[in-house]
């Protein structure tokens, strides 16, 4: 087993969240695990991406090389067209549909869209509504995560197990909102 995974979006999306629970899921079922992040301005509105890479072989190198990545996990539609050079032919995308707009010059949404319809595997989620609309409004990225699941080729158990243990210090209720949310994007998966 070996799936290699480019987290993106914008700072303050709850990506190093993401990639917490998939790293804590992966490492109970015994995998090898590295991690790479890039930060720009990431408290809020700067871009942040991190490298995931998951085997059940030791791993050398922590960073995914071009045409490589399984899997794109992104918050926002232009950070996945961003990475799309690192993306294998057979990988996946899968992304919020809501644009976060921090630049003067943001790519028109008919054009981000327009280049998302161009790939295979991709699924387009409006992660920020289905979160309100369920009253899980500061889960939106484990509706992400659990539209993922299949693609990351980890047990949804898992995930469901890594959720508990990380936002356990937090709480029932903020437990409860991540599994629901989680539950939500697996119900999207393709």
């Amino acid at each position: 087993m070996k799936t290699d995974i480019i987290l993106c979006g914008v700072g303050g999306q709850g990506i190093l969240s993401i990639a917490t629970i998939i790293g804590e899921a992966a490492m109970n079922e015994d995998l090898y695990i590295k991690q790479a992040e890039v930060h720009g301005m990431s408290q809020r509105g700067g871009d942040v991406q991190s490298n995931l890479r998951i085997s059940s072989e030791p791993i050398n190198s922590d960073l995914i090389a071009k045409g490589s990545a399984d899997v794109i996990i992104s918050m926002e539609p232009m950070e996945a067209l961003r990475y799309l050079p690192y993306l294998a032919k057979d990988g996946w995308i899968i992304t919020s549909s809501t644009p976060f707009v921090n630049i003067t010059n943001y790519p028109d949404m008919e054009v981000i869209n327009a280049n998302l319809a161009k790939i295979d595997n991709v699924i387009v989620l409006d992660i920020e509504k289905m979160a309100k609309e369920n009253n899980v409004p500061r889960s939106a990225n484990m509706i992400l995560l659990g539209a993922a699941q299949k693609a990351l080729g980890i047990e949804y158990s898992k995930l469901e197990d890594a959720i508990h243990r990380v936002f356990g210090r937090k709480g029932d209720a903020i437990v409860e909102a991540n599994i629901k949310a989680l539950a939500l994007g697996r119900a999207e998966q393709k």
